[in-house]
């Protein structure tokens, strides 16, 4: 039988909601691994209920949650947790984004889980981890990033920090607890032994910092990061400049050895060689001379079109900033399929992220569509536990299993 894709094969108990958690399960469900939902009754996840809202669905749960199975049960009924620890015995990994030691007060600790499947991975997400004195703290996105010192770099100098329109903290969480299942397996497969992976918003973010933390300490406090608004504040030129038209930007990075190069091509070669520019010191130190330089060029020239391909002749590198519409409709994003159409049986089609790890082995997407709320329930506990319908149904009555779904959804 033909594998469907790379992780064919793997069975994922995933008590994650909203983003981070949903990230990395989400990227296992369209490398083909099984992913068990669990939603905790009655509601189920958060994101179901924000919008975009169309015949009952999420668009925002829709884009996180495509390929996986639903179950919606009651962790608090004893029947419930029964439920639970039959499938942690015939999972290959755990994954949960609750607050440090909630899994733990629900009765899933990993000395538990551990106890019941020695070999199973078990990976907990959170904003701060799982030790540590802000450990409890309940995190998100923008609260991690704030903490990290990512926030204070974000806005201009005079201005106060200023609010990121995605979800870089919790996207990078999610594939850095993607990569650490991904070689925990890896490991169980060569020893046999499982393990508690860690992984928190704060770490991640922290880890993103490329020069901030360690100019800071190399200069022993000297060179202070801070907020410089559209450009780098440690190195010139690269940042955004503004061209002809009102919402006309790019962005621009041009390395200190080609500087030269780079006056030559913007018709200034002495610049070059002026003492006000020459290097990067004084490049920053005369900072707004070097964005009108380059901004006078930008605006001379008659389009967008005229500038990248100058551009791309000389190899500079610059990017057009684009809208989000402007993006979806790139034909490189298109080719890619970095953008991709989906279908959803009640929302219809939508557009999302495409998926963006690639196999040469499969190259094809797989058809994944998001569950109803405890829409696998039967399913999964007929073919997992051996639960007869006598039973489902006991359970069903007693509110230990609950399910939300519409009878259009099962046309």
């Amino acid at each position: 039988m033909k594998t469907a894709h790379v992780m064919d094969g793997y069975r994922i108990l995933d008590f994650t909601q909203v983003v981070a958690g949903p990230t990395a399960t989400r990227l296992m469900a369209e490398m083909g691994a099984e992913v068990i939902k669990v939603e905790l009754a009655p509601l189920g996840d958060m994101t179901r209920y924000l919008p975009i809202q169309k015949n009952g669905r999420s668009s925002y749960f829709l884009q996180q949650n495509r390929g996986k199975k639903s179950l919606c049960v009651n962790p608090k009924k004893p029947a419930g947790m029964k439920i639970l620890e039959s499938l942690v015995r015939r999972c290959d990994v755990l994954i949960e984004n609750f607050a440090a030691g909630v899994i733990g007060r629900m009765g899933l600790s990993y000395e538990h889980v551990s106890a019941l499947n020695p070999g199973i991975v078990m990976c907990s997400i959170s904003g701060f981890g799982q030790t540590g004195p802000l450990s409890t703290k309940p995190g998100y996105d923008f609260i991690a990033a704030a903490y990290a010192g990512v926030l204070d770099l974000i806005g201009y100098a005079d201005g106060p920090p200023l609010f990121p329109q995605l979800a870089i903290g919790d996207g990078t969480t999610g594939v850095h607890a993607l990569a650490a299942i991904s070689t925990a397996l890896l490991y169980r497969a060569r020893t046999g032994e499982g393990q508690h992976i860690d992984i928190s918003l704060i770490d991640s973010y922290f880890h993103q910092h490329e020069i901030a933390v360690q100019a800071y300490s190399a200069s022993d406090g000297a060179f202070m990061p801070k907020r410089s608004g559209a450009h780098h504040f440690m190195l010139h030129p690269l940042g955004i400049y503004k061209g002809r038209a009102d919402d006309e930007y790019y962005a621009l990075v041009i390395p200190p050895m080609r500087w030269q190069e780079f006056c030559d091509f913007l018709e200034r070669p002495e610049y070059g060689s002026d003492p006000r520019f020459a290097t990067n010191d004084a490049r920053m130190a005369n900072h707004q001379g070097v964005v009108d330089f380059i901004e006078q060029w930008l605006q001379r020239q008659p389009g967008r079109d005229v500038i990248l391909e100058k551009f791309e002749t000389a190899r500079f590198a610059i990017g057009p900033v684009l809208s989000v519409p402007d993006a979806m409709r790139h034909p490189h994003f298109m080719e890619r399929r970095v953008v991709r159409t989906v279908q959803d049986r009640c929302f219809g089609a939508i557009e999302i992220p495409g998926m963006p790890l690639r196999f040469s082995a499969f190259p094809d997407e797989l058809t994944l569509e998001a569950p109803y709320l405890g829409e696998h329930n039967r399913e999964l506990l007929t073919e997992l536990l051996g639960m007869s319908r006598k039973e489902l149904d006991g359970l069903e009555a007693a509110q230990v299993l609950q399910s939300k779904v519409p009878e259009l959804a099962m046309d």
